[in-house]
This record gives C-alpha cells, sequence and structure tokens, in this order.
C-alpha cells in the first residue's frame, strides 16, 4: 500500500470482534487472565495497552521500522534513549538542536556521559569529534531553529564505519518526507506533540528502531520506567495520522509561498527555508525529501521591534510548539532556546533578531498580510 493509503486508514482493522473503523480508546488499567499462565497478550497498561501498541504499531510500519514505542513527552522518549548508553560514554549531537534536548543532555554529563556539539552538515565536523569512547551521533535535520539540513546517507555511512549508534530526531519533516532509517539510521525521534498528531492537543513521544533487538532494550525501560503514552492521546495521534498527508502537504505549500514572500521583504535581513533554492541546504534536503516542511526562521533588521510583531499578530497565535494546525510564531532565544548559554545562542544564530514560524493550513493571503502589517 501507499503511505496516504497506510496513513487514512491508521487503527481501522484492528477491532475483529466489534468491526470498528475507529481503534477504540481502551481506558484501562490492567486487564482479565483467561486462567493462571494464559494472557490475552495484555496484563497492565504501563507494559502494554491496545490503542497504543496499535500507534506503536503502526508507526513502526509507516518509517519502516521494526519497534514502535510512544511515551508522554518527546523528553521522555529521549530520557528513554539515553538510559542505554553507560557512564564514560560520548556522543555527538547536532549543535543547533532544540533547548529541551539540550538541557536533558547536559544534565546527563553528571551521569559520566560526555556530548560533543557540531555542525552536523559539516561530515568534517563530525568526524574530528570522534573519540575512541565515541557511542552514538544524535542529529536533528531540519535543525531547530535554523533549518541545517544534515546528509543523512553520508553520516549514515560513517557511523556504520564506526559502530556508532546513529538517532535522527524526525520531527520536523516525518517519515511522510523523509525515511531515516532507509538512510543508515538506527532510531527514529519524534515529538508526536508536532506533526504527527497536527493539532495542538497532544503532549507525545516516539521512537522507532530499525532492528527488533535494539526495540527490545528500549522497552525495558520504556516498561520499567512507565512514561507511556496514554490510551486517550494514542487515540488522537492515530487520529490525526490520518491526515498527515493532507495537513503536511498544505502546510508545506503554504510555507513555500511565505518564505518566498520573506526572502523580498525590505524589513527581513535573513531567511531559513531549506526548500528555497538560495538555501546552502536546499541540493542536500531535495536528494533525501520528498519535501522541505512548514517551519521558517526569519531576522528582522530591529530587535527592538519583536515585542510589537509578537504582541500584534491577528492570524498568526503567539506560542510554541509547532506543527499544527494553526501557525505560531515564535521566539526562540527567550522561549524553545533560553537553556542554551548566550553566547552559544549567538554563535548558532540563534539571536535577538530570529523568530520562528510554524504554517499551518489557513489561507496562505491571510498569512501574508499579517506579517506585511506587522512588519511594516
Amino acid at each position: 500500500m501507499k503511505k496516504e493509503t497506510l496513513l487514512a486508514q491508521s487503527g481501522s482493522r484492528w477491532d475483529f470482534r466489534t468491526g470498528s473503523v475507529s481503534m477504540p480508546i481502551y481506558q484501562v488499567a490492567t486487564f482479565r487472565h483467561p486462567a493462571l499462565g494464559e494472557s490475552t497478550g495484555f496484563d497492565y497498561s504501563r507494559s502494554g495497552n491496545p490503542t497504543r501498541s496499535v500507534l506503536e504499531t503502526t508507526i513502526a510500519e509507516l518509517e519502516g521500522g521494526s519497534r514502535g514505542l510512544a511515551f508522554s513527552s518527546g523528553m521522555s522518549a529521549i530520557d528513554c534513549l539515553m538510559r542505554i548508553f553507560k557512564p564514560n560514554s560520548h556522543i555527538i549531537v547536532t549543535e543547533d538542536l532544540y533547548g529541551g534536548t539540550y538541557r536533558l543532555f547536559e544534565q546527563y554529563k553528571d551521569y559520566g556521559i560526555d556530548f560533543s556539539y557540531v555542525d552536523t552538515t559539516s561530515p568534517e565536523e563530525v568526524k574530528s569529534a570522534l573519540k575512541k569512547n565515541t557511542v552514538a551521533l544524535f542529529i536533528e535535520t531540519p535543525t531547530n531553529p535554523i533549518l541545517k539540513v544534515a546528509d543523512i546517507e553520508e553520516l549514515g555511512k560513517f557511523c556504520k564505519e564506526n559502530n556508532l549508534l546513529f538517532i535522527v530526531d524526525n520531527t520536523f519533516l516525518t517519515f511522510y518526507y523523509q525515511k531515516p532509517l532507509e538512510l543508515g539510521a538506527d532510531i527514529v525521534v519524534y515529538s508526536a506533540s508536532k506533526y504527527l498528531s497536527g493539532h495542538n492537543d497532544v503532549i507525545g513521544g516516539i521512537l522507532v528502531t530499525k532492528d527488533q533487538e535494539l526495540g527490545e532494550r528500549l522497552y525495558f525501560f520504556q516498561n520499567s520506567i512507565g512514561g507511556i503514552m496514554s490510551p486517550f492521546d494514542s487515540w488522537l495521534v492515530l487520529r490525526g495520522l490520518k491526515t498527515l498527508h493532507l495537513r503536511l502537504e498544505r502546510q508545506t505549500a503554504n510555507a513555500e509561498k511565505i518564505a518566498n514572500w520573506l526572502e523580498n521583504n525590505d524589513s527581513v535581513t535573513k531567511v531559513y527555508y531549506p526548500g528555497l533554492k538560495s538555501s546552502p541546504w536546499y541540493n542536500v534536503l531535495i536528494k533525501q525529501s520528498g519535501g522541505a516542511g512548514a517551519m521558517i526562521s526569519f531576522e528582522i533588521k530591529y530587535p527592538d521591534r519583536v515585542p510589537k510583531i509578537l504582541a500584534e499578530v491577528k492570524t498568526f497565535l503567539f506560542a510554541e510548539s509547532l506543527g499544527g494546525v494553526e501557525s505560531l510564531i515564535t521566539f526562540p532565544s527567550v522561549q524553545t532556546h533560553s537553556a542554551m548559554p548566550e553566547d552559544l545562542r549567538k554563535k548558532l544564530g540563534i539571536n535577538d533578531r530570529l523568530l520562528r514560524l510554524s504554517i499551518g493550513v489557513e489561507n496562505y493571503e491571510d498569512l501574508i498580510e499579517d506579517l506585511e502589517r506587522v512588519l511594516k
């Protein structure tokens, strides 16, 4: 089946007893055993729940992986992932990644895990960061919020040659536009709060592993710690998946028009959008991805205008997060990336003139009109 068909019918064929087209919400903590030593396959919802299980299986199939795991948040998923690493391990990481991930990694230094933050769009920088105790490479592509695009296939070869676990945060483009596991990754990470659910009403995270053994190692910690996605949130993500292709195509089409408009606006000094032909990452993007996605970052001339812009937008909503049907505007340096030291933010380009847009499904002319009004 094509991916659009799989998405439209996510969770629709599981309930053979009643024929329910929508996967039921099994809002239950425990399950009755038929007899001693017998199980229906479900015993306790921390260990497994039918609604969550269908979501995990569906995501694994769509991603092209062996095992999917659903968590209470994206950060919970990453925290579970970090537990497979031992003290004295070293991990190479994308330098301009989500501030919450950076904050968590910095705390793991107290447990004996070391991190090197490098520009993962440069294979040379990645290779130069390799140490004897390096065990993994963790990348975001496109990055948050500068939207740099790393060559997944080339980095996958590097990881294989050096026996490194290769982890890719695929939140911005999803499996609909790019499939890291097919390009050499071992684990894919998602904030399910974003495009997968798509309606700004869920907090959740996903891990998908390429092989079953790695999935079992992660499942041990998921089950032991219990940072699981609830049945209701699992159902909401399944419902969101059914329209992912429709939403993402509309959002991307809107973003392309808005990025081109911003690039020609006199109040804007720089536009970060990998779908622009002027982007230094355009060629890498089209080689490995089916679309550029719907995230745009841009710099304005005068930083003192930022508060006025954020206060006066009418169609855009001044809010954190991304990937929903509503268009959002965010100020990364004091919101999503406030945990980063100021000197590091400035080095990466996360400055006091940078704004980030998450483009929704509205009429693009309304969105451009809103930006034109506040940028005058």
